[in-house]
């Protein structure tokens, strides 16, 4: 797909030393700090809609919107809404409709789901969301030319680590933001950023490193992974 044709992908994530974004206990595990709560708060701020997969908005039952009361007036201010847009994909329709990815802001909300769960997802959830059919499976692609057509120009991909892969391996990611923080988990049972994947880049085909930042005891690590991500 052209570029021209999708927003503009920026992925966000944050994981230990080795590369866990979660541990395999029920409680969520802290990766980041306040400092970079913040930043991350900002990004959310520049964007148009804020995509989460569903496994995602079963385990940490995330709010997805604007933290900062400044942010959201400027928000507001520039003729949009106080927080963008709440985006899921779901293969099987399993989602809590008291969520709060349902319940919390007055967000404009869209589930992408597999052709087969559309009649289970639009009974659960059709009344709290845009239910569009994404084919079956569930297409990126297609996905990203649908949030186009909607005025999505400037998407954020939060996790969880299969949505992140997807949208790798698929080559359809302009922008990593990627937080590194300072321990390990080393628990097999834990999610990991990715797993395994014929991605575009390895040892051949390196991504360019835009930034690299630390943020009080975290490092931001900044790629580029297509000509649309500038240096700054």
């Amino acid at each position: 797909m052209s570029c021209a044709t999708r927003p503009y992908v920026l992925l966000s994530c944050a994981t230990s030393i080795d590369g866990y974004i979660d541990d395999a206990a029920d409680q969520r595990l802290l990766l980041s700090n306040a400092d970079d709560l913040d930043r991350v708060d900002a990004v959310r701020a520049s964007c148009d809609a804020i995509l989460v997969g569903a496994g995602t908005v079963r385990r940490d039952d995330p709010r997805l919107l604007v933290r900062s009361a400044h942010r959201r007036a400027e928000r507001v201010a520039g003729g949009r809404p106080a927080s963008p847009a709440k985006v899921t994909l779901t293969a099987r329709g399993d989602l809590d409709p008291t969520a709060r990815f349902f319940t919390a802001g007055e967000s404009d909300r869209l589930v992408y789901c597999a052709t087969g769960a559309l009649e289970k997802t639009r009974e659960r959830v059709g009344r709290l969301a845009t239910v569009v059919d994404a084919g079956d499976p569930v297409d990126p692609d297609w996905l990203l030319r649908d949030l186009a057509g909607r005025g999505v120009r400037r998407l954020m991909v939060e996790g969880g680590g299969t949505v992140h892969a997807q949208f790798l391996a698929a080559g359809l990611a302009d922008e990593l933001h990627l937080v590194i923080a300072p321990f390990f988990v080393g628990d097999g049972r834990a999610p990991r950023f990715v797993g395994e994947g014929d991605f575009p880049w390895h040892p051949g085909r390196r991504a360019r490193l835009a930034e690299a930042r630390q943020i009080g005891d975290v490092v931001l690590l900044r790629y580029a992974l297509s000509d649309r991500c500038a240096d700054t």
